[in-house]
């Protein structure tokens, strides 16, 4: 996937297959929000900056990381998704119950390592947002904002594959990684109007 043009990704997405679907692009929404990141933090460097240099390094290097991971959890989505469709077409009866179980608690699995993500990228937002170079501040507002639709996007495609998963526990645990969502989500509203606001003066 990530060898791919956007333009054959794109028809891939809207084509009539199991995958890629929702929970990709839940991820590419965290890749984008890094990058977006990483470019804000690139400009915010030189010796007008040299107070904040050590945050905006170590910025530039969590960002450059979380984009690779989300790149990689695209890749697992689609993967996971994959093995779903392949478990509903087994022949029907216990063997296909817990094959499907299996491999819905699977598909829960990228998307909810995507929520992590993407609360971690809207703290590096609100980070960044008071210290970065004020000629690309919108683009922290659009890297919040990519955060915002990874976190919700990801978060239904958690919640879809909670109703089929047998056991409690796995149910459970899953159902706890959504909590900060919401939080979350309320903090990436915040720093797309404080930008706002700043471009509006």
């Amino acid at each position: 996937m990530r060898d791919s043009k956007i333009v054959d990704f794109l028809a891939e997405l809207a084509d009539k297959v199991p995958a890629p679907g929702g929970g990709a692009t839940a991820a590419l929404h965290a890749a984008q929000s890094a990058a977006l990141l990483g470019m804000v933090a690139r400009y915010t460097t030189g010796e007008r900056y040299a107070d904040h240099a050590q945050a905006v390094a170590a910025v530039i290097e969590e960002t450059d990381a979380l984009r690779a991971r989300a790149l990689r959890l695209a890749e697992e989505d689609a993967a996971a998704f994959t093995a779903v469709a392949d478990a509903y077409r087994l022949p029907k009866g216990e063997e296909r119950s817990v094959s499907i179980a299996r491999a819905l608690a699977g598909a829960a699995e990228p998307p909810a390592l995507v929520v992590a993500a993407a609360i971690r990228l809207v703290e590096l937002c609100e980070l960044l947002l008071p210290i970065g170079n004020r000629n690309v501040v919108t683009d922290v507002a659009a890297a919040a904002e990519a955060a915002r639709a990874a976190l919700t996007t990801a978060r239904v495609n958690v919640e879809v594959n909670l109703r089929g998963i047998k056991d409690e526990q796995v149910r459970e645990e899953l159902a706890a990684r959504l909590a900060g969502v919401e939080a979350a989500v309320v903090t990436a509203d915040r720093i797309t109007a404080g930008v706002r606001e700043e471009i509006a003066r």
